[in-house]
């Protein structure tokens, strides 16, 4: 007889809601200790009460329900002291990203810090003193379980033993519409970035010598976003910013002052706040790189063109492959994928359904970090709710069966830390 389809997700029970709800409430008791850590009622009762809101079905007083949720904390724990085993170690700079993280979920949660102050009885601040060794043991087991199974591969033969496995038990997949595109980016004519260039040159002389960083950027950055902290864009570890922007940065001296770096944004002013071996804190001045509204009209004709040559009988995979300007879909003819029409973006979705198949639409603008650009959509086909197979869904079963393995060896190492690390359960 064929086994269930395992639960296959691989998040090993983090609580969706950023902090505990039981702020302010007494401790109760230790129900468990595992190695140098304690589990509290409290900390049971708290993921009890956000999984039944997320699903009335669950009883939070159901014992093997309960049961359940305190061996997956048992789990976390487990995982955390391995990795202190392991000297995994997590940077201050890390542990403030995932603070703003979360701060973010949580004024978008509540709407505003005012109200997150109200309900948790403590101010900002001290509400990130009393979450940061929280926030760091979480990411100290994310750290953990990424190395261990991060890079989890499958064949196609575990792809296809997956699926004769599973296959009756699989989630009929929703309707699903498959949509290709063709991307070209706006670029500014030659006189402007000579001119925005200047501008940053004498903007950089100014500040060096007045030596006042943030009077220009309040003056002249088109960087909206860190305008109003002076420009400073917090900390942040190696291989986040542009290739160029990050080796100028990396190579200032503190409270040095960079000549205009260019990326694909614009040009930089960039001064040294802070280093680290793979972290820095700088602020800077973005002069953005604006196409005419002559470049924008010359993109959209050049995508009406494209769009013409379609309608004339070339595929459009090989218009994609020709003309596209995002490499990332360019080399698979344009390909995004197929998605549930409502999983979609809003601003993707109404045009989308206004086409039929094996329609293309007019030019839209298409924003995609760093660039400005249009593009053109085409609507191939709607494949109908159907049951997934690696004929027709291969991708899919290929995600699901790394997800199925990874559960399964994560399962088996729980159990072989269960082995080697002391815990138990306080009755």
């Amino acid at each position: 007889m064929k086994k269930p389809l395992l639960l296959l997700f691989f998040v090993f029970f983090i609580v969706t809601n950023a902090f505990p709800q039981n702020v302010g409430e007494p401790l109760d008791k230790i129900v468990a200790i595992v190695g140098d850590e304690m589990i509290l009622l409290s900390d049971v009762t708290a993921q009890l009460q956000v999984l039944a809101q997320q699903d009335p079905r669950i009883d939070p007083n159901n014992p093997t329900t309960q049961r359940q949720i305190l061996d997956q904390l048992i789990n976390e724990k487990l995982v955390l002291i391995k990795a202190k085993e392991d000297s995994i170690t997590v940077t201050d700079e890390e542990i403030d990203q995932q603070w703003d993280f979360r701060l973010k979920a949580l004024i978008q949660h509540y709407g505003s810090e005012k109200r997150i102050e109200d309900i948790y009885g403590m101010s900002i601040p001290r509400l990130k003193s009393e979450y940061r060794d929280e926030i760091r043991k979480f990411l100290l087991t994310e750290k953990m379980k990424e190395k261990k199974f991060g890079n989890i591969k499958v064949s196609e033969r575990e792809v296809n033993e997956f699926y004769e496995l599973y296959k009756d038990s699989l989630p009929t997949l929703p309707e699903q519409v498959e949509l290709y595109h063709i991307v070209k980016n706006l670029v500014a004519p030659e006189e402007i970035r000579r001119q925005k260039f200047e501008l940053a040159k004498k903007v950089r002389d100014s500040i060096i010598q007045t030596g006042d960083f943030v009077r220009f950027v309040k003056l002249y950055s088109d960087d909206i976003s860190s305008v109003n902290s002076g420009g400073e864009l917090g900390w942040v570890p190696r291989g986040r910013f542009f290739p160029e922007f990050e080796q100028a940065a990396f190579n200032l001296q503190l409270r040095e002052v960079s000549p205009p770096i260019e990326t694909p944004l614009g040009f930089h002013i960039i001064q040294l706040l802070g280093k680290s071996k793979d972290s820095i804190l700088v602020r800077h001045i973005l002069f953005k790189i604006t196409p005419s509204e002559e470049e924008i009209l010359k993109t959209k004709n050049t995508l009406d063109s494209i769009r013409t040559l379609f309608y004339k009988g070339t595929p459009f995979e090989e218009l994609a492959k020709k003309f596209s300007d995002e490499t990332e879909t360019s080399g698979a003819g344009g390909f995004l994928g197929r998605f549930p029409i409502e999983t979609l973006p809003e601003n993707i979705r109404s045009i989308v359904d206004t086409l039929q198949v094996g329609e293309v639409s007019a030019p839209v603008l298409y924003k995609t970090h760093p660039y400005e650009s249009y593009h053109i959509i085409y609507k191939k086909r709607v494949i109908p709710p159907h049951k997934p197979t690696p004929q027709t869904d291969y991708r899919e079963l290929e995600q699901l069966c790394v997800t199925y393995k990874q559960n399964k060896l994560y399962l088996e190492w729980i159990n072989e830390l269960r082995k080697t690390i002391y815990w138990e359960i306080v009755q």
